[in-house]
């Protein structure tokens, strides 16, 4: 029951969008028992962003919300993968790009919680 939610300041075409849908699709395995079965993604091109108090230059920031835990590690290698996509599929520098991770106990799907 993986989430993850990218916002950018940049501008986000079909094909970069359904790109970085496939990679993150094989990213989230990065993080033992999940799976792109059970991956949902959100995108938000275009926000109105600024970082070091430049609103200017291309900055993203990643959510990374999971039903359970995962080890730390597991979350180094999937933070290295989302800056690189950030930078290879956006342009977007990996010192522009904050990575959030937030585990919960609780998740609801399909009218009931797990």
């Amino acid at each position: 029951m993986p989430c993850i939610q990218w916002k950018t300041n940049e501008k986000i075409t079909p094909a970069q969008e359904a790109e970085l849908r496939s990679a993150l699709g094989e990213a989230i395995a990065l993080i033992p028992g999940k799976s792109e079965q059970w991956l949902m993604l959100t995108f938000e091109p275009e926000c109105r962003m600024a970082f070091r108090g430049n609103g200017e230059e291309p900055a993203a920031f990643i959510t990374v919300d999971i039903y359970g835990h995962a080890p730390a590690q597991a979350y180094d290698k999937l933070t290295a993968r989302l800056c690189g996509l950030a930078q290879s599929v956006l342009g977007i520098a990996p010192d522009h790009t904050y990575v959030r991770y937030l585990e919960t106990e609780h998740w609801g799907w399909n009218g009931g919680n797990f």
